[in-house]
């Protein structure tokens, strides 16, 4: 692997009050390196002025000082590419919006090596992968969990990552899901505004706690399935770990087939009212019944808003049709 790239800067009094990152980028004769992505170079501890770290894009230029920045080499990531079909909603040569089918992990991890989101972008990507953190890897912004399904976006470059992360950092994506909940909420539209933390014995769980990062969903029933359920719909103004399916629960009304957040409980809660066929429905749906239907953004390098829709999944639709079936045949059952 060959070494980073190391330029030095000295300043003459002409850059008199100008900021360093716009003093960087009009010195650099590297074309490709714009000054979105200098910013985040500095930010990441790679400029040095007589020695001293400069880590804030906005100082102004100190005169006859010597600056030094560094480019780190792009290097192969750890994960490998792997040829796995996507669904690719929209692409370009700064990001990729895919609809993530479930059963994908995102991103690799202590007992799922291989086979992800990541491993399969890694591939499809190839070399219009510019380098994120010195690194030739998509970069992730937000996941999703690995049994609920929909639209997700990744990086390409190094300025999309940044900008992506900076609009998920102060809440500026429009992000919506489905979901079919045990039961109907009393209220048909409401914001559940709950913070929400580690669960304090099983740490693989999220909880609704006092000590909590503040977490808040806004929800609207779009249709029922009395008394089985409903279909919901909710849009996040946070994006806490699990945040959908901790506050449905919170409010008692969990998502179907969430083995984490209250699916047994649920059941027991509910044996006189549940018919066979609402059962058989519950036992063979094996996952929570979540779906990212919309993600909207601006896009961070043309700045144009994109928003993407993508329906729900085949298994998903059967499971409503389902609920709807049992739901007639238990009111032909009480004539």
């Amino acid at each position: 692997m060959s070494k980073p790239d190391y330029i030095t800067f000295i300043c003459s009094s002409d850059y008199t009050e100008w900021r360093i990152d716009k003093y960087i980028a009009e010195q650099l004769t590297q074309p490709s390196i714009s000054r979105s992505q200098v910013k985040t170079l500095i930010k990441n501890g790679n400029l040095s002025c007589d020695g001293k770290i400069v880590n804030d894009p906005s100082s102004s230029v100190k005169i006859c000082c010597s600056y030094q920045l560094i480019i780190p080499t792009i290097v192969d990531d750890i994960p490998e590419p792997q040829k796995i079909d996507l669904d690719i909603i929209y692409e370009d040569t700064d990001l990729i919006v895919v609809n993530k089918p479930p059963g994908l992990v995102v991103h690799p991890a202590p007992g799922t090596k291989d086979g992800t989101l990541v491993n399969a972008l890694l591939y499809h990507c190839g070399p219009e992968l510019t380098g994120i953190g010195g690194v030739a890897r998509p970069g992730i912004v937000h996941r999703l969990d690995k049994d609920t399904s929909g639209v997700m976006v990744a990086a390409k470059s190094q300025e999309a990552h940044y900008g992506l992360s900076n609009l998920f950092a102060i809440h500026q994506i429009n992000r919506k899901y489905e979901a079919f909940c045990w039961g109907t909420p009393s209220e048909i539209s409401a914001t559940i505004d709950a913070p929400i933390g580690r669960h304090p014995i099983d740490r693989k769980k999220q909880t609704v706690r006092e000590n909590g990062r503040s977490a808040i969903t806004h929800y609207k029933v779009v249709r029922t399935f009395p008394p089985f359920g409903c279909r919901i719909a909710c849009s996040l103004e946070t994006g806490r770990t699990h945040q959908i399916r901790v506050h449905l629960t919170s409010i008692g009304h969990s998502i179907i087939g969430d083995s984490m957040y209250g699916r047994a409980q649920r059941i027991a809660q509910m044996p006189d009212k549940l018919s066979k066929e609402a059962l058989m429905i519950i036992r063979s749906f094996s996952r929570q019944a979540l779906h990212a239907s919309e993600l909207g953004f601006v896009h961070p390098v043309s700045k144009k808003y994109l928003d993407f829709k993508v329906p729900l999944p085949v298994d998903l639709l059967k499971l409503e049709a389902s609920l709807e079936k049992a739901v007639w045949e238990r009111g032909q059952n009480n004539f």
